[in-house]
């Protein structure tokens, strides 16, 4: 496991722009390892939404160059354009498709995708009747054709950081109908792509 420790009196300011369902994971692991990084996320249910991501994540990295910021940013694949954005801003993006696979690792990831499995998170848990019917509609049965064509069950994703989203997470999956089950996970992989994107872009510049 790399650690960096960036010092704020040689290091021009880091912001990371990105995606909010793993806020209290990366601000954990950026105190931890005491990085000189900023935070600005953005509403984790914005990849449902290509043009509003596409706005405000642009809008975001703008208003941060425009004070002088160097910034990175914590997006998986999100967008079609995702690496274009990246091109324009001169910046560059945590490794891995999504958030998951940021967090699980690939093999875990495609271990799990292979056998049906849907990714809950609980911020999306405690934010599921809403989120999904703004994206989908309020008709339940489409919302469970939509989910059984792709997915058996639902696992729940556990990190040191979680609350007891519990109930959350058994009302998400009886909305769509999905058997529920659990997966515990670490921090080991997300601290790995946070420290390397971190690197990658302060020796951007260097």
């Amino acid at each position: 496991m790399k650690h960096f420790i960036l010092h704020p009196e040689n290091q021009t300011p880091l912001t990371m722009v990105g995606c909010g369902i793993l806020r209290k994971e990366v601000d954990r692991l950026i105190e931890k390892n005491h990085w000189n990084v900023h935070t600005q996320y953005l509403d984790s249910a914005l990849h449902n939404y290509f043009n509003r991501l596409a706005n405000e994540l642009n809008t975001s990295l703008s208003e941060r160059e425009q004070r002088g910021e160097k910034t990175v940013v914590l997006y998986g694949s999100c967008h079609p354009l995702m690496e274009n954005f990246l091109h324009d801003h001169h910046t560059c993006r945590t490794e891995g498709q999504n958030c998951i696979v940021q967090l699980l690792g690939y093999e875990k990831f495609m271990e799990e995708l292979e056998k049906g499995a849907y990714f809950l998170l609980e911020d999306w848990a405690l934010t599921w009747k809403p989120m999904i019917t703004a994206c989908f509609g309020d008709n339940v049965e489409v919302i469970r054709d939509i989910f059984h064509s792709s997915h058996k069950y639902m696992v729940a994703v556990r990190t040191p950081c979680s609350g007891d989203f519990t109930e959350a997470a058994q009302i998400a999956a009886d909305f769509v109908d999905l058997p529920l089950t659990w997966m515990d996970v670490t921090l080991d992989h997300l601290e790995q792509v946070l420290a390397d994107a971190i690197q990658q872009r302060l020796s951007q510049d260097a």
